[in-house]
């Protein structure tokens, strides 16, 4: 996995239960990208964390210094990886994400995170606009049940709609297949 880097994009304890603003099974999600991170980090390739902080008071979830916004401790940041905190769904918009990934020789990147049909997409979206070839592992992020005109779309409708949006834009593979296509080589 050469040239290839793991971004975990916001799960962050508002996305839990009890949390402001909590998805459908983020722990399974977590659990998964913990998976995902472990993986990274036996095989000492970069890993980026991004952190949402909202800095608009009226969305009340994700506030500067609540404990909400802190990054579940299921995914915590070592203190070599890099954590770019973020205001919009999109993690390269007025971060340093990009010149991070061009300074690291980084041409593909795996996703994992919260919200799918938000944060996860707007970064796919983009990463692509900027050249880089994307993976999402889909059982590693989680979203919720969204509403338009009084009817309710449940969260996997959500999240299989956004996954399917983004399969011209990125790979989209569940964690164990991502493993098994990219196995340890042979010593």
């Amino acid at each position: 996995m050469e040239n290839t880097a793991l971004i975990i994009i916001d799960i962050q304890n508002d996305y839990f239960p009890g949390g402001a603003m909590a998805l459908e099974q983020p722990e399974q999600a977590a659990q998964i990208a913990a998976r995902l991170l472990s993986e990274f980090r036996e095989r000492e390739l970069p890993v980026i964390h991004i952190q949402q902080e909202n800095i608009n008071p009226d969305l009340a979830f994700m506030l500067p210094g609540s404990d909400g916004q802190k990054i579940h401790k299921s995914v915590e940041p070592l203190a070599t990886e890099p954590c770019f905190i973020k205001h919009y769904p999109n993690a390269f918009w007025q971060t340093e994400l990009e010149a991070y990934l061009h300074e690291k020789g980084i041409k593909h990147i795996v996703i994992a995170g919260m919200m799918t049909h938000m944060c996860v997409s707007a970064t796919t979206r983009s990463a692509m606009e900027r050249g880089f070839t994307v993976t999402i592992i889909q059982d590693a992020c989680a979203t919720l049940s969204l509403s338009l005109d009084g009817v309710e779309i449940p969260a996997e409708t959500v999240q299989r709609t956004a996954l399917a949006e983004l399969t011209l834009l990125a790979a989209i593979k569940p964690l164990q297949g991502f493993l098994t296509e990219h196995k340890k080589p042979m010593i």
